[in-house]
């Protein structure tokens, strides 16, 4: 069986001022993209081999990847199902707020305007299922956010809904995923 890797975006200002980016297009820091060269170099260092770098459509995951892409030579284009969850009123308040915890443990709630983590994992489910049925010519790196890194770790191991709320990974961390 095949596998991928997964890297979230470097840092951005809102993450600094930990407010939820969500689908507000926030873009890079300095730090960020710094961070994402040094991605970039790292995934060489390790020895790291790719056909493609799949991105989130918005602008931190875009630069991220075109950074990495840059250093490695990876191919990268732009996959629309990356996109990290709409958190409806919940963006740009406190990541930490005690309401959006709770709202938080609703799955099939579109907080008033935003995207369910129901449909949320459906599309990303379907993207994996399609990575999966090319794993064995293919493999990519992923470049989105934290939301999807819940996705992704669910669809390969059981998680409470705690478990899956507290999930995450530091910005530009590089994971991988085995089918």
């Amino acid at each position: 069986m095949g596998h991928f890797y997964f890297v979230r975006h470097g840092q951005t200002i809102w993450n600094v001022e930990n407010k939820i980016c969500g689908a507000t297009d926030i873009a890079l820091t300095d730090l960020g993209h710094q961070q994402a060269i040094e991605t970039g170099k790292k995934l060489l260092d390790m020895g790291i081999h790719a056909d493609e770098i799949l991105y989130s459509p918005l602008v931190r995951a875009a630069d991220t990847a075109k950074h990495i892409s840059e250093i490695t030579g990876i191919p990268a284009k732009m996959e629309p199902r990356l996109m990290e969850q709409n958190f409806g009123k919940w963006e740009s308040t406190p990541r930490d707020g005690a309401d959006f915890r709770i709202a938080k443990e609703s799955f099939a709630c579109s907080y008033e305007g935003g995207e369910s983590m129901l449909r949320l994992a459906q599309r990303i489910y379907n993207l994996l299922d399609d990575i999966k049925a090319e794993s064995e010519n293919k493999t990519y790196i992923l470049v989105a956010h934290n939301g999807i890194s819940r996705v992704l770790q669910s669809y390969f191991y059981d998680m409470t809904n705690a478990e899956y709320a507290a999930w995450g990974v530091k910005n530009c961390e590089v994971v991988r995923y085995d089918f």
